[in-house]
């Protein structure tokens, strides 16, 4: 299939089954108490674990969302081993993905205010395709313009004003981050 607005509400409820049955079991053999809860957000399955026991439920996120992230990355392979097709799916731990959604969005609200105060560009520190998909989302509602530089590890953005962005070198990029941060997705995830 080769995009995932052509799949169904039927397929995308298959998919987060799948995940949760996959999950379930994870959970039964680390002996941690979670319920799965399931939905389909912005035509994407969504999975996600929650807990009355936050100290256990802690550990399923780990620093920085790793843990979190390698069980959405372990839920895709058993989705696609189900289904022969990749999925989008997106994991979250008792509203990580909210909480982590809402700090980047403060970080990149202060790169705003700073670009605009001194027009200069101000660069992000290095973030996951996912945070910098949201930083993104939020300069262009705030009418500035923004790109991704580096590479992974090391990728970041650059926030600046429009007035600036007229080089041939911003368009190309501006066009790649369609084809970079948004279809380079596979970290990507929405909010929770």
């Amino acid at each position: 299939m080769a995009q995932d607005d052509e799949k169904t509400i039927d397929q995308l409820n298959d998919e987060a089954d799948i995940a949760a049955d996959y999950l379930e079991g994870l959970l039964d053999i680390a002996d941690y108490d979670g319920d799965i809860e399931m939905g389909i957000r912005n035509n994407r399955p969504v999975v996600q674990i929650v807990a009355d026991d936050d100290s256990d439920i802690k550990h399923l996120v780990g620093k920085n969302g790793e843990v979190v992230d390698a069980l959405q990355q372990l839920s895709r392979l058993a989705v696609q081993q189900k289904t022969g097709e990749r999925s989008h799916l997106i994991v979250d731990v008792d509203g990580f993905l909210k909480h982590k959604r809402q700090h980047l969005r403060d970080i990149a609200l202060d790169a705003i205010d700073e670009v605009r105060e001194t027009g200069e560009p101000v660069d992000l520190q290095p973030m996951n395709s996912f945070e910098r998909k949201v930083v993104h989302d939020l300069v262009r509602e705030e009418g500035l313009k923004s790109r991704s530089h580096g590479e992974e590890p090391n990728r970041h953005v650059t926030i600046y004003l429009k007035a600036a962005a007229n080089d041939e070198d911003d368009q190309v990029d501006e066009n790649q981050i369609g084809q970079d941060e948004y279809a380079d997705a596979d970290d990507d995830r929405i909010d929770a």
